[in-house]
């Protein structure tokens, strides 16, 4: 709880991936994938309550033995590859207050951002309610080589041609500083969420989080990459 409102934070784990089939129970660094986000929203002060929802009986008790609630199944219709994150942000935030346990602010915690810490998402929240205008909060990361600057385009025959209109050589120094949506964490005031049916908002803030934080799984590739980032930053953490 925070400002005597109440916290909920909400980890999607729905059983179709198809870029790493499984990867939300797939073991990383020595517990289930979607644990580590768990626990992220269990340790974090603001947070009051965590839900998992998800549509597979397997998932569910695997969360369950992680520490979260998982209060329901997820409907078909919001398990699919169309459903969106707020639609079962909001399925779940909805089914709370209609049995009693309503909430002020909602929390989005993706498995496949495993890197972020508890610490994050109380930092996040905070600089939200600093702002009494802000409606939003979602995290993201500076650009680096991707900078539309370094950018080129590929003609019909091959040749380059700057994305950004000439070959003007520049320093990462000498760019203008620019940020990408990055996954680690999405915060909302729930009836903001509700009405515009997005975590951006007209008055939604930017949550900088570092390069080693903003890697996120949707392959093999990225699980690999995540888990040796993670070995190297947070050394004694897994089990």
């Amino acid at each position: 709880m925070i400002s005597d409102k109440k916290v909920l934070a909400v980890v999607p784990a729905r059983s179709g991936s198809k870029g790493l089939p499984g990867k939300n129970i797939r073991p990383f660094c020595g517990k289930p994938l979607l644990q580590w986000s768990v626990e992220h929203g269990l340790k974090a002060a603001c947070v009051d309550r965590v839900v998992v929802s998800t549509d597979s009986e397997i998932i569910a008790d695997i969360a369950m033995s992680s520490g979260a609630d998982v209060p329901f199944l997820r409907p078909p219709e919001l398990a699919s590859d169309t459903a969106t994150s707020v639609d079962v942000v909001l399925h779940a935030a909805g089914y709370l207050a209609e049995h009693g346990d309503p909430f002020d602010l909602v929390v989005l915690l993706e498995p496949t951002s495993p890197l972020r810490e508890a610490k994050d998402i109380d930092s996040a929240m905070n600089m939200l309610f600093a702002d009494p205008q802000a409606e939003s909060i979602v995290s993201v990361a500076p650009v680096g080589s991707q900078h539309p600057s370094f950018l080129m385009k590929l003609d019909t025959v091959g040749n380059l041609t700057p994305f950004a209109g000439s070959f003007r050589v520049l320093r990462r120094q000498e760019t203008e500083p620019l940020f990408f949506l990055d996954g680690t964490l999405y915060i909302s005031k729930l009836p903001y969420l509700g009405d515009k049916k997005t975590f951006y908002h007209d008055r939604t803030m930017g949550y900088v989080v570092p390069k080693f934080k903003s890697f996120e799984i949707d392959d093999i590739d990225d699980f690999i990459v995540c888990e040796a980032v993670f070995r190297e930053r947070f050394s004694g953490l897994s089990s």
